[in-house]
């Protein structure tokens, strides 16, 4: 498998891991005490950083690191937006738009051969 395809599905798992690590408390763990939020949370993060980090791994040098980071950004707004409207039950806005636009841009800029 290709090194950047290979990269951006770690990605997009470690996403949805780090997306339910971060938010799923506020909607699931609301009645719990902190301290179990975090642990959970913690839990869930493991499997983020499982995935990340080989993701990371094989990108780099076949991507630059701002190019990493920028296809993390496009991927971390990619599962966010399902995330937010299926799962937290959040209403799109066109400001999702908006933000996503932003971001074609930052691909665009960050891919440009100067």
């Amino acid at each position: 498998m290709h090194p950047i395809i290979k990269t951006v599905l770690l990605l997009v798992a470690s996403n949805i891991f780090m997306t339910f690590a971060w938010y799923a408390h506020l909607r699931d763990l609301r009645s719990k005490p902190l301290v179990i939020a975090i642990l959970v949370s913690w839990g869930i993060a493991f499997f983020e950083y499982v995935l990340q980090v080989p993701a990371n791994r094989t990108g780099y040098g076949v991507l630059t690191l701002p190019q990493l980071k920028i296809i993390q950004e496009v991927i971390t707004l990619a599962v966010f937006v399902p995330f937010s409207f299926y799962y937290m039950k959040n209403h799109l806005s066109w400001n999702y738009l908006y933000a996503g636009l932003c971001l074609l841009g930052a691909v665009y800029f960050i891919f440009k051969t100067e």
